[in-house]
């Protein structure tokens, strides 16, 4: 595991606009190189953020969205169309402004859907998706996402993996239910550490002084167990977007200027 890099800009809307730009960078370079990207979204404001940005962004025609694959690192497990889902939060800040191809956006299933309220199952079949969509080329039964993008908590969980639950614990599965999760709704459905680690690069998203404790906890040596951000990094870069008030904590000398 290469040690990640950190970027801190001053405030969440400069931090937002930066990471779309990178986004659109990376996902325009990717799609040269293979014809095609693949992305794993985040939700909460720090990913919404993101997404609005990139929605403003005079740049984001630049992307072929024909040729992107959409997943979710996580999702409430509520009925379509709630306006908790990440997925609705999705559409609303991007996703119903630009051409997607339907069949390529993966939304994780509803709660009022084929699986009924069986998060398992759901998360069960989400699993069985990425597989189906994994190649020769990848390395498991996972996709190896371009960029998979997390919010980091200030409790320092990311997707649905909250410290010491089941969830951050499994090695084995890649999506699995979340019950008893300590912020509502409490039932999910996330991506597990090896999913997540199946990404060329992770972003983890963190900004505002809530967020402060989590990145230095995280960024100090934590245990995933205990800290499941410190076990988010991706196959080639683990990238650390903050703003001023969530890197207050760190020392300077741990965020040198990252290479674009």
């Amino acid at each position: 595991m290469r040690a990640p890099q950190l970027v801190v800009h001053h405030d969440k809307e400069l931090m937002a606009q930066a990471a779309a730009a990178r986004l659109i960078t990376k996902l325009v370079d990717a799609q040269a190189t293979r014809g095609s990207a693949s992305v794993v979204l985040t939700g909460g404001r720090n990913g919404n953020g993101l997404l609005a940005a990139l929605a403003s962004s005079p740049a984001r025609d630049a992307v072929d969205w024909s040729r992107l694959d959409l997943w979710w690192g996580d999702e409430r497990f509520l009925p379509a169309g709630d306006p908790e889902r990440n997925y609705t939060q999705a559409c609303e800040a991007l996703l119903d402004s630009v051409p997607l191809d339907p069949a390529r956006v993966h939304a994780m299933p509803a709660s009022d859907g084929r699986f009924g309220n069986d998060a398992d199952a759901a998360a069960a079949a989400y699993a069985e998706e990425l597989a189906l969509a994994s190649g020769s080329e990848d390395h498991g039964p996972v996709p190896t996402f371009d960029v998979l993008m997390l919010g980091v908590g200030p409790d320092t969980h990311v997707a649905s993996l909250f410290p010491e639950l089941p969830a951050v614990r499994e090695t084995e599965r890649m999506v699995v239910g979340v019950h008893g999760a300590p912020k509502p709704p409490p039932t999910r459905i996330t991506l597990t550490l090896p999913a997540i680690r199946a990404a060329r690069e992770v972003w983890l998203l963190a900004a505002g002084e809530d967020k402060a404790k989590a990145a230095a906890i995280a960024l100090s040596g934590a245990g995933e167990i205990q800290a499941p951000a410190a076990g988010a990094y991706g196959r080639r870069r683990t990238l650390w977007l903050l703003d001023d008030a969530a890197a207050s904590q760190l020392p300077r000398a741990l965020y040198p200027p990252a290479s674009p």
